[in-house]
């Protein structure tokens, strides 16, 4: 064959191997979105399994009769929360639990001023009858995983409750928890989190609604089908023997609580959720902060999966909790999906310039099957979080107004999770990155005014602004080749885009102004507008 045949057959041979790509990039989209209205379903079979008020088997517990209460260990894994750990402690200090019984490890890795604050706070609780340890380390060891594990070793209690210094634990959380560890199988007790700043601006006002998906619908439609859950690394509490018989904590992934969590449950360990217990949480207040959440997030769940998918696999469990296992580690896939969708619909959009193909050569069905997978794909994950907002709110239907951000939230984050999803794939280690906390609460407060724990502007920015123009690009193709269909899809994408990357240049940008006094408080500004 000559080089000039083979130049004249490469386009078209491009052209198929981009409309195969095209395909399967469509229908995995498709599984992903079916999924969705899979936990829709399972929730609605069984929801009611997951309140703790339908449990008549399980005796609530006498506070009067502290002899036949255990010992209990709540471990606050802490790292520079030089805002939030007063609040923590003062909210720890009002769960009811007979004092003797229980025990306080405040598990302090940090390298500023909260070491000595946390000095005074506990020496203060001290007096007051608590039975509170500081347990600082010098060396960040295996980062939160590695504090958790140093503290089990000193641990009192069999039951071990573990929050976050962002976290304002009910005081009737080990109430509410304990007696289902009655249940010798029990290993883990996890519950919902709330949200302390849910309304602060309209970055926080989405993230509660995605965050509310997983906790409402998500969390009860696989525990109460008897699937597979995960400890969702704080807000849950632990039987002691539990985590040692699954290998204790591990510091090999960014999501220690994933990982240990199905090491549990391939060793036959049981969990159980509750909907109706709430521990309210701070959400991340600036763009910086969330993308770097779900970075973490991203990649600590797919080194999960390639850790231990092929021990799920090859394990005795039955194939619906084999499969949903997979799915669920597997679940960030949906960027990437995304990223190499943007990507690939350029070329198919042009396909008639570069190649020999034409859109006359498809089948009329075949282009209306590829457009009906990609809106299922779409709409599935909205019913997810319209479902979750009907069943925790009377004016739920006003909170569907925020669905449009939680989606520009989504595309706009994608590149970054595609990031983070790569390096897990070829195995690259990165440090464990926390989320700051800045006891962002009300719109009284001003996220530029907490000048500690300010995130470095990430490079990825620009990436993502070119990931917008890219978009506004392909639409114009779209428009020239009269594809209106796919203009929606991607305006939504340029907008997530230019939203995560010009917001976070915005954001150093602001800090700035406000560092040199430049920058004028305004009520918009202030409420995170």
């Amino acid at each position: 064959m000559s080089f000039s045949t083979i130049l004249n057959i490469l386009p078209d041979a491009l052209a198929v191997l981009v409309l195969i790509l095209f395909g399967l990039n469509i229908l995995l989209l498709f599984m992903f979105g079916l999924h969705s209205y899979l936990m829709v379903y399972l929730y609605h079979k069984r929801a009611a399994y997951c309140q703790t008020d339908r449990e008549v088997e399980y005796q609530p517990l006498n506070l009067k009769q502290p002899g036949r209460l255990p010992q209990v260990t709540i471990q606050l894994p802490v790292y520079n929360e030089f805002y939030v750990v007063d609040r923590l402690l003062a909210a720890v200090s009002q769960i009811k639990w007979p004092r003797h019984k229980l025990e306080i490890q405040v598990l302090d890795d940090s390298t500023d001023e909260t070491r000595d604050k946390l000095d005074g706070l506990v020496q203060r609780y001290k007096r007051r009858g608590f039975i509170i340890k500081h347990l600082h380390r010098t060396k960040r060891q295996g980062h939160k995983a590695g504090a958790l594990k140093a503290g089990l070793t000193l641990a009192r209690g069999g039951f071990i409750a573990i929050f976050d210094a962002d976290f304002v634990p009910a005081s009737d959380f080990l109430l509410r928890t304990i007696p289902f560890f009655a249940d010798p199988a029990i290993g883990m007790v996890q519950t919902r989190w709330g949200h302390i700043n849910g309304n602060y601006s309209m970055l926080t006002k989405a993230q509660a609604i995605g965050l509310d998906g997983h906790f409402v619908v998500e969390q009860v439609a696989r525990n109460a089908n008897q699937l597979w859950m995960n400890f969702n690394g704080t807000g849950g509490i632990w039987r002691k023997q539990c985590i040692l018989d699954a290998g204790n904590w591990q510091a090999d992934t960014l999501t220690e609580d994933f990982d240990l969590s199905y090491r549990a449950e391939l060793a036959g360990w049981k969990f159980r959720y509750f909907k109706d217990v709430v521990n309210p949480a701070e959400i991340p207040a600036t763009i910086a902060a969330y993308r770097s959440q779900q970075f973490r997030w991203c990649k600590g769940s797919l080194q999960t999966a390639v850790k231990l998918i092929p021990r799920i696999l090859g394990s005795t469990f039955g194939w619906k909790i084999k499969a949903e296992a997979t799915v669920h580690l597997l679940n960030y896939s949906v960027h990437p999906l995304m990223v190499l969708n943007i990507l690939l619909l350029l070329p198919v959009l042009t396909i008639e310039i570069w190649s020999d193909m034409s859109y006359t050569d498809f089948p009329l069905l075949v282009l209306f099957a590829a457009a009906s997978l990609l809106g299922v794909a779409t709409f599935g994950p909205l019913t997810f979080y319209s479902y979750s907002q009907r069943e925790l709110y009377q004016d739920w239907r006003q909170r569907l107004w925020y669905l449009p951000m939680l989606t520009i939230l989504g595309s706009g984050i994608a590149l970054s999770n595609t990031r983070a999803y790569l390096e897990a794939v070829i195995g690259k280690q990165s440090a464990f990155q926390r989320t700051p906390k800045l006891r962002i609460e009300s719109q009284n407060d001003l996220t530029i005014s907490r000048k500690k724990y300010r995130q470095a502007m990430d490079p990825m920015f620009l990436l993502e602004i070119g990931m917008g123009l890219y978009c506004l690009g392909t639409v114009y193709f779209a428009v020239v080749a009269d594809r209106f269909l796919v203009t929606g899809f991607l305006l939504l994408y340029a907008a997530g885009f230019f939203y995560i990357g010009l917001g976070s240049l915005w954001e150093v940008a602001r800090q700035r102004m406000h560092d040199t006094g430049w920058f004028q408080k305004t009520p918009a500004l202030s409420a995170g507008r």
